[in-house]
């Protein structure tokens, strides 16, 4: 029988997906990427906001109608909406056979054999239960780059986020489980690593009583063939001064970062529960750009958070003219119940916040524009990931994949997907950047 996994929401998701993949195939079950030849379909959902939501939701209604058109007979919805709507999933989504908790995932043939029985089943509440050190996946992104999670769960209290209740407390995977992956990884060809967690700046503190994400860091970057190892998701308030010396002495870590930031108001900071100033973040971006004169920063922001007024959103907007961030998302506040902004008074109107969203990534891109017009009549390394009518497609290392720009460059010579290359930067967009590679350039 042919199996489909359809993987939505963070790469932290795509790890769970990909772990199923490898159960599932490791069985007697083969995959396919074509959801028309499956005979089971599994949805790894997000439930983290309403648009994430919303569309975990129109997944799993286009996915169902491949009961009608296609081949399939088993219908499986996994991941964060599961754990969060476990029991509404089941009762108002009728083409729905199953659904699986963030910790049950690894159960997967076992939901499978039931279901072709003809069990409606609905496995949940083990998040903290699973075994999240042995992650074996049948990776599902190109060769070249892949994702490694060194923790699962969170223990910060953000008053607007639900991930703690969907995923568990904050657990650390052991340093030598995570190393043993990374260097398989990098037996296949992983060039890049790419380090994440809920919040990867505490790793460690729950296991080995100190924070170990400088020393994980260091091990990491004595693997053979890993090349570029990029952290995202540090949070500020434990982002130490080791860590800076690690990331701005090792050759290996790109000098990127990612850095949820949330708000430049400290009124706002306080009521979303953040343990962090204003204050404290300018001086961690002065310490980190001071040691790293090259560090790409990137970070997010919610606006329309209840009690956000127009003076704390002006705040907001001189801290990112302030600070020029190199990367910047902006989201808007979405009211998710069983969380504790649910019930702040002044909540902000849709419209306010989508006028606040689009003021803000207006700020960026100038902002963004500036930067790329800095590195036109300069050589970049570029780790190609595609060709595409006639030109190479590529990220630098102030690049992540997916959410950062690109860079589009010819070549006077062949070259392979997977393959870095020494861009001579010649043109800029907004987000992206424009060159060439030619051996002149190379030497």
């Amino acid at each position: 029988m042919h199996v489909a996994i359809v993987s939505l929401g963070c790469a932290k998701n795509l790890i769970d997906s990909e772990v199923m993949l490898n159960i599932i195939k490791d069985g007697k079950y083969e995959i396919t990427n074509d959801p028309y030849m499956a005979d089971i379909i599994i949805i790894n959902t997000c439930g983290f906001i309403d648009k994430a939501k919303q569309e975990s939701i129109n997944t799993i209604i286009e996915m169902g109608q491949y009961k009608k058109d296609g081949k399939c007979k088993l219908l499986i919805a996994a991941g964060c909406l599961s754990e969060r709507y476990k029991e509404e999933l089941l009762k108002e989504m009728p083409e729905l056979d199953a659904v699986i908790g963030t910790g049950d995932y690894k159960s997967i043939i076992d939901v499978i054999e039931k279901g072709l029985e003809g069990q409606r089943i609905a496995m949940y509440g083990n998040q903290e239960k699973i075994d999240i050190d042995r992650l074996d996946r049948f990776v599902s992104t190109k060769n070249h780059t892949a994702y490694i999670k060194i923790a699962e769960g969170c223990d910060n209290k953000c008053t607007y986020c639900i991930i703690p209740k969907l995923r568990g407390r904050y657990r650390s995977r052991k340093i030598e489980e995570i190393i043993k992956e990374a260097e398989i990884l990098a037996s296949k060809g992983t060039k890049e690593l790419i380090v994440i967690a809920q919040d990867t700046s505490v790793y460690g503190r729950d296991l080995y009583g100190k924070i170990m994400l400088p020393d994980l860091l260091r091990a990491l970057a004595k693997i053979d063939g890993i090349e570029w190892i990029r952290l995202l998701y540090a949070y500020p308030d434990e982002f130490s001064d080791e860590l800076i010396n690690v990331m701005a002495s090792e050759e290996k870590i790109c000098k990127y970062i990612d850095i949820p930031i949330q708000h430049g108001s400290n009124k706002i900071l306080k009521l979303m529960g953040r343990n962090t100033t204003k204050e404290k973040i300018l001086n961690l971006i002065n310490k980190l750009r001071k040691e790293m004169s090259d560090i790409t920063i990137r970070t997010t922001f919610i606006v329309g958070f209840p009690g956000e007024t127009e003076g704390d959103f002006e705040e907001l907007a001189d801290f990112i003219k302030e600070v020029e961030f190199d990367r910047m998302g902006v989201f808007t506040y979405s009211r998710e119940e069983d969380t504790p902004a649910y019930k702040l008074p002044n909540q902000i109107d849709e419209e306010t916040k989508i006028n606040r969203q689009d003021a803000l990534m207006s700020l960026q891109i100038d902002i963004s524009y500036k930067k790329n017009l800095s590195f036109i009549g300069k050589s970049l390394k570029v780790l190609i990931e595609d060709y595409e009518d006639g030109q190479y497609i590529g990220r630098t290392y102030r690049d992540a994949p997916e959410i950062d720009g690109l860079v589009y460059f010819t070549s006077n010579r062949e070259m392979n997907v997977g393959e870095f290359a020494n861009v001579f930067i010649k043109d800029a967009t907004d987000y992206d950047l424009l060159g060439e590679c030619n051996d002149e350039y190379s030497k």
